[in-house]
C-alpha cells in the first residue's frame, strides 16, 4: 500500500493563502499536488492561470499535478509547462489531434496524461497508452469539487490495469472526484496507483493534513 500517491486538489484549499497551504501539504506528505484548471468553456467553472502556477512553484519542490479542463487546449500547453507544470493532463475531446498534443507535452520535457470524464470512453485513451505516462479517471463530472463518487468508475480502472500490465507500459492510473476513507481503498484495489482528494483533504478531522493523507493512503 505505500506505493500509492496521493495528490491533494489545492481546488478546495484556502485560496487567500495558496503559497502556505501547497508547504503544509508537503510536510504531511503529499506526494504531488494537484492542480486544476478550469476555463468556464470546457467545463462551468473558472479557478487558476499560468500566471498563478509560475507564482506558486517557488513554494514546493513537489511535483505540480497540473490538470487542463480547457478547450481548444493545445495552444495553452506552452504555457503551462513553462510555468512549472510537471504533469499535463489534457481530455481527448479538449483538443483536435490528440497524438499532436500529447507530443507538445513532451516537448517540454513534462510527463503527458489524458483524462476521462465518466461518460468518455477508454478507447479514447488506449491508442496512446504508449505515448503517455499517466491516465486520469474523473470518478466524478469535472467542474466542482465536492461531488460524490460515480462508483462504476472504476471498472474503467481495471479495464485499463489490465492493458497496461499486459503491455508492460510504464503508465500511471490516477482517480480524481468523490475520493474519501470509504471509497479509496477500493479505488486502490482496482489499480488505481495516485489518488486525488481535495474536500477530505482539507476537511475531514478538523483540517488535519497529515492524518487524512495517511489514512487514505493505508485506507
Amino acid at each position: 500500500m505505500n506505493s500509492i500517491k496521493i495528490s491533494p486538489s489545492i481546488l478546495s484549499a484556502d485560496f487567500s493563502k495558496l503559497g502556505n497551504e501547497i508547504k503544509d501539504l508537503e510536510k504531511a506528505g503529499a506526494d504531488l499536488i494537484h492542480i486544476d484548471v478550469m476555463d468556464g468553456h470546457f467545463v462551468p467553472n473558472i479557478t487558476i492561470g499560468p500566471e498563478v502556477i509560475s507564482k506558486l512553484r517557488k513554494y514546493t519542490s513537489l511535483p505540480f499535478d497540473v490538470h487542463l479542463m480547457i478547450s481548444p487546449v493545445h495552444n495553452f500547453i506552452k504555457n503551462f509547462a513553462e510555468a512549472g507544470a510537471d504533469i499535463i493532463t489534457i481530455h481527448p475531446e479538449a483538443t483536435d489531434n490528440l497524438v499532436s498534443s500529447i507530443k507538445e507535452i513532451k516537448s517540454y520535457n513534462k510527463k503527458a496524461g489524458v483524462s476521462l470524464n465518466p461518460e468518455t470512453s477508454i478507447e479514447n485513451v488506449k491508442p496512446v497508452l504508449n505515448l503517455i505516462d499517466l491516465v486520469l479517471i474523473m470518478s466524478v463530472h469535472p467542474g466542482f469539487g465536492g461531488q460524490k463518487f460515480i462508483e462504476s468508475t472504476l471498472e474503467k480502472v481495471r479495464i485499463l490495469k489490465k492493458e497496461i500490465s499486459e503491455k508492460k507500459l510504464p503508465v500511471k492510473i490516477e482517480i480524481d472526484g468523490g475520493i474519501n476513507f470509504q471509497n479509496a481503498n477500493k479505488a486502490i484495489k482496482a489499480g488505481v496507483d495516485i489518488l486525488v482528494s481535495g474536500t477530505t483533504i482539507f476537511k475531514e478531522n478538523s483540517g488535519d493534513l497529515k492524518k487524512n493523507i495517511k489514512l487514505l493512503r493505508t485506507s
